[in-house]
């Protein structure tokens, strides 16, 4: 059984990260403005920056590798899941170019020129037209509204593409930060899992506005 991605906020109660599907936190927050441009998304704040194989190449090289190629500051600790996710996701771009668009993205600090996490999609719109989406804030970023236009960028970027009917999010099966972001938002938890590793996962929808 594939493990889920399970979102995470503050405090919610850590989750086990499988090395083969590496998980991802994530929320879905807020209504923003965005524009697309050359491989970014431009939020208030950030530029969430498509992750092309060069650029997951240089990531999993280090973080300086990574600085010098973005020409942004990478602390080491800019994420926290990693290299194994980094080379899940370059191994999907490499299966298609279908995929391209559909995996990491990193956000960008306009005003600090600072990467401050990580983030994207878990592959592209299935035959349903369903994508999941995921993010990571760095701690001394989070409370910021910074992970509301992160993820808010992402989803209208997803829903930008016809295909796209519907995102989820996953989280651990009790009410928690997460669970809260993604009522706001107007996710409405769909079902309950049992998993092997995780335990207790509740799936949460969120669907195109028609």
């Amino acid at each position: 059984m594939k493990p889920r991605w399970v979102c995470r906020i503050g405090d919610d109660p850590a989750v086990v990260v499988d090395k083969k599907e590496p998980s991802i936190a994530c929320v879905i927050m807020g209504n923003l403005e965005y524009r697309r441009e050359n491989m970014a998304t431009r939020t208030p704040k950030l530029i969430l920056k498509q992750c092309d194989a060069e650029i997951l190449h240089e990531a999993i090289k280090g973080h300086e590798h990574l600085a010098r190629k973005l020409n942004v500051t990478v602390p080491e600790n800019y994420t926290e899941f990693g290299v194994e996710a980094l080379r899940y996701a370059l191994d999907k771009l490499s299966e298609s170019e279908d995929e391209k668009g559909w995996w990491t993205y990193f956000p960008i600090h306009q005003q600090d020129n600072k990467l401050i996490g990580s983030g994207g999609y878990k592959g592209g719109p299935t035959l349903d037209g369903t994508v999941e989406i995921g993010y990571e804030i760095m701690p001394e970023y989070r409370n910021r509204g910074l992970a509301t236009e992160m993820t808010e960028g992402l989803v209208q970027n997803a829903f930008n593409d016809e295909r796209v009917n519907r995102i989820v999010a996953h989280t651990l099966g009790q009410e928690n930060a997460s669970t809260m972001v993604l009522k706001k938002c107007g996710f409405v938890k769909t079902e309950e899992l049992n998993e092997p590793d995780e335990g207790v996962i509740w799936k949460w929808e969120l669907n195109r506005s028609r």
